[in-house]
């Protein structure tokens, strides 16, 4: 059973930097692609980061690019360093693990994480 587990939100101030993680269990994570996904209150979940399983590849949301950085290792954990965070980074946070078999696509979600920026 797929178990993904975040962790690493809290309350930052504008300018600062927080490290999200998260835990990935119950599969093979070398075979899964993983993304960050965030939804702030009111507004549609949006895709944040990926990796690819294959290669490393990342793709940033333009909103981010140049401020987060995403990256996963060999302990099956991904990685999530946001920093110059802005008061619009403030969401929920969720770890997603995306494989396909044939035509179709599996994904799994975290429970999220929050993260909030102010002064």
């Amino acid at each position: 059973q797929v178990q993904l587990v975040e962790s690493g939100g809290g309350l930052v101030q504008p300018g600062g930097s927080l490290r999200l993680s998260c835990a990935a269990s119950g599969f093979i994570f070398s075979n899964y692609d993983m993304s960050w996904y965030r939804q702030a209150p009111g507004k549609e979940r949006e895709l944040v980061a990926s990796i690819s399983s294959v290669g490393g590849v990342t793709n940033y949301a333009d909103s981010v690019k140049g401020r987060f950085t995403i990256s996963r290792d060999n302990a099956n954990t991904v990685y999530l360093q946001m920093n110059s965070l802005k008061p619009e980074d403030t969401a929920v946070y969720y770890c997603n693990a995306r494989t396909r078999r044939l035509v179709t696509v599996y994904d799994s979600w975290g429970q999220g994480t929050q993260v909030t920026v102010s002064s």
